[in-house]
C-alpha cells in the first residue's frame, strides 16, 4: 500500500512536540538569553506529491513569497497570515523544499532558523561574533561535544545579501543561525530582479 502524502493536519498535530524539543535544544545551546528572532521553520518531504499537497494546503493560510532554486531544487517560502508560535517567538514564514536526491528518515518539521543580527559575510566572522556573545559554545564549535556543527553559505539565484549559516544538530533536532531573515533575503532577490529589468530596458536597442 502506498503511503499518503504528509498532511497539514499531521503537521499541526506534531507542532507542540516539535516546539518543546526545539526550545530545549535552544536552552542547551545557551541561546535563550539572546532572545533571537525565529524568522522561519523548515519542512522536509520525500515526494513531489507531498510538496504539492502542502503547497496547496498552506496557500489557504498564507502566500508564497519566493520560489528559488537552491542546490538544484525549488524551495518555497510561504508567509503565513497568522504566525506560528514557538514559545515566545512568532514564526512568520515556512520553508517548503521540493525533494532532491536525499531521502529523509522522517517527513515533517525539520529545523528552525534564528537571526543573529550581524554584518558578517562569512561563517568564520559569524562564529566569532556568536562566541563573543555565548562563550559556552566554544567546545561545541570546536567539535568537542555530541552536537554536530556545519558552516555553510547557501545562496539562491539573484540574492544580494551574504547570509552565512551555522547549523547545530543533535539527533533529529537542528537549529540554524544566520545574520539576515528570510524576508530580507527575498527582498534582496526582488531588488536584484528589478535592477536587472531596468538595465535590460535601458540597453534595449531602439
Amino acid at each position: 500500500m502506498t503511503a499518503l502524502p504528509l498532511s497539514l493536519d499531521a503537521l499541526d498535530a506534531g507542532w507542540p512536540a516539535f516546539v518543546q524539543a526545539t526550545q530545549e535544544f535552544i536552552a542547551r545551546l545557551g541561546l535563550t538569553q539572546l532572545q533571537l528572532e525565529c524568522d522561519h521553520v523548515a519542512l522536509r518531504v520525500n515526494s513531489v506529491a507531498a510538496a504539492d499537497a502542502l503547497r496547496l494546503a498552506f496557500s489557504r493560510r498564507g502566500q508564497v513569497i519566493s520560489e528559488a532554486k537552491i542546490n538544484g531544487r525549488p524551495i518555497l517560502i510561504i508567509k503565513l497570515d497568522e504566525p506560528l508560535q514557538l514559545g515566545p517567538m512568532s514564526v512568520e514564514c515556512i520553508e517548503l523544499p521540493y525533494p532532491g536526491d536525499k531521502h529523509y528518515p522522517k517527513e515533517g518539521w525539520e529545523h528552525i532558523e534564528l537571526v543573529l543580527p550581524s554584518q558578517a559575510r562569512d561563517c568564520q566572522t559569524l562564529a566569532a561574533e556568536l562566541l563573543a556573545r555565548v562563550p559556552a559554545l566554544t567546545p561545541v564549535l570546536a567539535g568537542g561535544t555530541d552536537i554536530e556543527v556545519k558552516l555553510s553559505s547557501p545562496k539562491g539565484a539573484g540574492e544580494r545579501l551574504a547570509n552565512p549559516t551555522i547549523a547545530f544538530k543533535a539527533g533529529p533536532l537542528c537549529i540554524k543561525l544566520h545574520p539576515h531573515s528570510i524576508q530580507a533575503i527575498v527582498a534582496s532577490e526582488a531588488q536584484a530582479q528589478t535592477q536587472t529589468q531596468t538595465q535590460t530596458e535601458l540597453y534595449r536597442p531602439g
